[in-house]
């Protein structure tokens, strides 16, 4: 079975920033499905800002295991129809990958339910990322640490509820530290949160970058079926009740009227 993945792209800086594009000219989100292309069982398409309904329409969605996303100069150009669209696709199973400037991203801080601020600093300083949680699937094939000669930093407090796992932890060249790699459940769909990968910088094509990538993909995936419906809150009538219920007291609505608790 081929796990199906959709790579969404801003595709803003690469369009407006000479050293974005020199550093990505098959854009970031390009290079991201191209590395996973090359996983076997692994098929990787893309999605920008720039397409109708952000190139995530409901059937887009529904045909997608996992969603990565990254995004930074547009947040609020992203529209609450297809934010809303996402989450409960999230809500129903699909797994979901933000990356980097995505902890800003209307879907995530949908889904957290929180600020999702940090500190941070371009400056192109080292970034040594180590290693939380050694037998995580996410962290398969991944040495104790690594490091990425130039990164931005992103430094702690992360405005974020407590995750299930913290996978990662950064140190900064300037002494800061970030969990830098984080997961949490949302209904039935996996969230896993990456902090590398500031677009003036190689990050995507470090290989290691890439494989934490995969392994958040085929850990995010679902196998289950969606649930549907996902936000319906139905009345469940006296007569259905598995048990026999005798009715006391008023009532707000009849039985099959419309509304919810």
């Amino acid at each position: 079975m081929q796990l199906r993945v959709t790579v969404w792209g801003e595709n803003v800086h690469e369009q407006k920033n000479r050293i974005v594009a020199g550093v990505y000219p098959k854009t970031m989100h390009g290079t991201i499905a191209e590395a996973l292309n090359r996983e076997h069982g692994i098929q990787a398409g893309t999605a920008t800002l720039q397409d109708p309904e952000h190139g995530l329409t409901a059937a887009r969605l529904a045909e997608t295991d996992v969603l990565v996303w990254w995004g930074h100069a547009a947040h609020g150009e992203v529209s609450d129809k297809v934010t809303e669209r996402v989450v409960e696709a999230v809500w129903s199973g699909m797994g979901i990958i933000f990356l980097h400037s995505a902890h800003f991203s209307k879907p995530f801080k949908r889904l957290m339910g929180t600020p999702c601020n940090l500190t941070w600093r371009e400056a192109g300083e080292r970034e040594r990322i180590w290693v939380a949680a050694r037998q995580h699937p996410i962290a398969h094939g991944i040495p104790d640490h690594f490091e990425l000669e130039y990164e931005e930093m992103y430094g702690e407090p992360f405005g974020v509820p407590e995750p299930l796992e913290t996978v990662f932890i950064s140190w900064f060249q300037g002494g800061e530290v970030f969990r830098s790699g984080l997961t949490w459940r949302r209904g039935a769909g996996n969230v896993f949160y990456f902090r590398p990968g500031h677009e003036t910088y190689p990050t995507y094509h470090q290989p290691l970058v890439q494989k934490v990538i995969c392994n958040a993909v085929r850990w995010a995936h679902n196998p289950e079926a969606r649930v549907p419906n996902v936000t319906a809150a139905p009345n469940t009538p006296v007569a259905k009740a598995l048990e026999p219920i005798v009715e006391r007291g008023p009532r707000l609505h009849q039985d099959g009227e419309a509304g919810y608790r």
